[in-house]
């Protein structure tokens, strides 16, 4: 009974630590509320009236959720010069707030230096963040001279609690995020695996969403790679440990993909292609020999479960960790042939894929949770324990700076969007006034807001209809809400806290949730300071469709970026990117001295992932273009392959230097060329170069290799596996010439 209510605890965490990585979305709500409360209470020990209150709740929430720097030191620096920022701001508007025209032609001005303020990285963007929200909250509060010096003791407590929120209630270490990000990636290694089970038993009318579930599986695990990538250099002791464990994550990350595609080519008549784990809708390998009774499959589905034991329960003792070795020696002896059952050859593909995996987990162990006890380990765990202790040794701290050509002037992208949130204010401003000269500010909240994490009028014009989507249903919440709380005050602000954790948790997730709960709170904090009403809730409606028009129209005519156009520039990063990680791990494959590969394949990730957000609004739902739609996802997808086995090889060259087995072959080096060309011909294109370039058709990669010596082997079972991922990178990027209309030249054939 114990034993079964700890696997379940165990069970249960996994599902929290996965659904929020980090715990980056419940520490941030949790967070939020504390600041928010100790406002109060102090606030209300001190005497503070209801607008007094109402002021404290929103600066204490503004000072928690506008610093983002990831250091501790760095964060209470902010802070501290946001209290300067926001005295200030709470200041002026209190000085302007009977001059009108003064007032507005200033807060166009002030609206953009806090846009500007980006330029400067996060405590650039925290202090205009932290001095606009401040300013209008002087708007929502009335602020005059009369109340200044109660609004600047409002805002002091505000800004204390939240100190104390921040560094005291909720403390939050980069370590202690990096150490529950290992925890997501391992609860998602395992979910995958869940996934996988699923798909290794799926019936013929089961597989599509069993397949569906495999994807999922590998787009979590990957989010969860990129952000314990971004959290490496503040939460380890130093760039040693920070390269090991970059290096087991990717291990994990690519052993559990590649697992995935050998059980689906087992599953069906021929070998799977990678863009099906990539692609929503493609199609399905025909049934063929999966899912048969026999004695193969039936062991191969009781490994699989032993591996998604070691995944879910690695910190076991006693018996089960005696257990655990027994399961983790019987599936590292699937990387030796002799091990193999007997089998099909695609079977036994996956059982060499489940050897790989559970090596990879080995590691991934070992960089988390340090040295192991060795004393059950088989002859085939201890070679992969001396593998591992190779690479880790081989491990070098080197950085490599580069310094990006950065644009000027108004081709600046902070400066660009500050004048585009500029122009839209203005005419928020005007046309929030026509519609209400007190509550006008809510247009240029709405203005503002739309512009934060965009780069395009796409991108724009999505995230405004969200927001206006969650403000309509959350005017319907609000007008009920206030009829719930009345006037309890205290009954209000707990309802009020409630709205806050839901935005915060929600936020990451969709952001017309996160409307849906800033309105309706609106609407009680609209209660307690009696001013609700039913037209209030309907102009706020109509505020924020203005909002969302003049953001959309500002960024649609001025210094306009063309959905198009920043998705062009972006596929072109990806595929320089893509040819820096090919030809690097190439290079190194055919003899080429060491370079640090993995962190090219990690640009590479995050390139993908800039490109994947960009092209939402193309493949947006309720896009009309619903052939445009589908090439968008069709490039991205193909793209994703691409990555996929560029991540592969380069994790293959990695270990050149330390594994016995794995040697360079220097013909690879003239079979990669023909890939090169073609990445860099499809760059070319994409950037609308005034060049003629052709993508290149072609003899499979594999019969390019020639055999260096008459008599000996083509090649080993290690480069037949390189070859393999250059095939498939080959035919990816030749996928991808013709979504992008380029056209595909055949080499001449010499006549014999």
């Amino acid at each position: 009974m114990t034993g079964a209510g700890s696997r379940a605890v165990a069970r249960w965490k996994d599902r929290v630590a996965a659904s929020d990585p980090g715990l980056l979305r419940l520490t941030a709500g949790l967070r939020t509320v504390g600041a928010i409360s100790l406002t109060l209470a102090v606030l209300s020990l001190l005497g503070a009236d209801v607008d007094q209150l109402v002021a404290g709740a929103v600066a204490s929430m503004v000072a928690t959720f506008a610093v983002r720097e990831k250091k501790r030191g760095g964060q209470a620096i902010t802070l501290a010069l946001g209290l300067v920022v926001a005295l200030v701001s709470v200041s002026l508007a209190s000085l302007l707030s009977s001059r009108v025209v003064i007032g507005d032609v200033f807060f166009v001005v002030f609206i953009f230096c806090a846009v500007y303020g980006r330029r400067f990285g996060d405590r650039g963007t925290a202090l205009g963040l932290i001095g606009f929200q401040v300013y209008f909250l002087s708007l929502f509060v009335a602020a005059s001279h009369e109340s200044l010096w109660g609004l600047w003791r409002v805002i002091a407590v505000a800004f204390a609690c939240s100190a104390l929120a921040r560094f005291v209630l909720v403390p939050q270490s980069s370590a202690g995020i990096l150490d529950r990000l290992r925890q997501a990636f391992r609860a998602r290694l395992a979910q995958l695996l869940d996934a996988q089970l699923e798909l290794l038993d799926a019936g013929p009318h089961d597989v599509e969403k069993a397949l569906a579930h495999v994807r999922e599986g590998n787009a979590r695990l990957h989010e969860s790679a990129l952000m314990i990538q971004g959290r490496l250099d503040e939460g380890t002791p130093d760039a040693s440990m920070a390269g090991l464990v970059q290096r087991r994550v990717a291990d994990a990350e690519i052993a559990a993909e590649r697992l995935g595609l050998r059980l689906l080519t087992a599953r069906g008549a021929e070998r799977a292609d990678t863009l099906t784990l990539h692609l929503p809708g493609a199609p399905v390998p025909e049934a063929g020999l999966l899912p048969v009774r026999d004695p193969a499959i039936d062991t191969l589905r009781r490994d699989l479960t032993a591996l998604r034991m070691l995944v879910r329960y690695p910190g076991v003792t006693g018996a089960q960790a005696a257990v655990n070795a027994q399961v983790r020696n019987r599936l590292l002896g699937y990387r030796e042939e002799e091990n193999l059952p007997e089998a099909s050859e695609p079977v036994q593909d996956v059982f060499r894929a489940v050897g790989e995996a559970a090596r990879a987990v080995l590691g991934l162990r070992t960089a988390l949770d340090g040295p192991q006890d060795e004393s059950d380990d088989s002859p085939e765990t201890a070679r992969s324990r001396e593998e591992l202790d190779a690479e880790d040794v081989a491990i070098g701290a080197e950085e490599e700076e580069e310094t990006a050509e950065e644009e000027t002037g108004l081709r600046r992208p902070t400066t660009r969007t500050a004048v585009q949130v500029a122009v839209g204010s203005s005419l928020a401003i005007v046309g929030g006034e026509l519609l209400s000269e007190h509550r006008w500010y809510w247009a240029v909240l709405t203005c503002w807001i739309v512009f934060i994490n965009t780069s395009s009028t796409g991108e724009i014009l999505v995230k405004g209809s969200r927001r206006l989507l969650g403000t309509v249903l959350g005017v319907v919440a609000g007008i009920g809400l206030a009829g719930v709380v009345g006037q309890h005050t205290w009954t209000a602000f707990a309802v009020v806290l409630l709205c806050v954790f839901a935005t915060y948790y929600t936020a990451p997730l969709s952001y017309t949730l996160m409307s849906f709960f800033v309105t309706a709170s609106l609407g009680v904090l609209y209660t307690l300071l009696h001013t609700y009403s039913l037209s209030v809730l309907v102009l706020r409606i109509e505020e924020t469709a203005l909002g969302a028009a003049c953001g959309i129209f500002a960024a649609a005519l001025v210094l306009p970026v063309h959905t198009d156009r920043r998705t062009n520039e972006l596929l072109v990063t990806v595929l320089d990117r893509l040819a820096d990680v090919t030809e690097a791990a190439v290079d190194q494959l055919s003899g080429g001295p060491p370079v640090d590969l993995l962190d090219q394949a990690r640009e590479l990730d995050q390139a993908l992932a800039d490109l994947r957000a960009a092209t939402q609004p193309l493949t947006h739902p309720v896009t009309p273009l619903r052939s445009r739609r589908d090439t968008a996802r069709y490039v991205v997808a193909l793209l994703e392959t691409c990555a996929y086995h560029a991540r592969s090889l380069a994790a293959t060259a990695e270990l050149l230097p330390t594994n016995p087995s794995i040697a360079a072959d220097p013909r690879l080096r003239d079979v990669g060329q023909r890939i090169l060309h073609n990445i860099r011909a499809l760059a070319a294109g994409a950037a609308e170069e005034p060049a003629d370039v052709e993508v290149l058709a072609g003899p499979s990669i594999a019969s390019l290799l020639k055999p260096g010596v008459p008599g000996t082997p083509r090649y080993g079972q290690v480069t037949d596996r390189v070859l393999r991922h250059l095939q498939r990178l080959d035919e990816a990027v030749l996928g991808l010439a013709r979504p992008l209309e380029l056209p595909v030249a055949r080499p001449l054939q010499v006549p014999g």
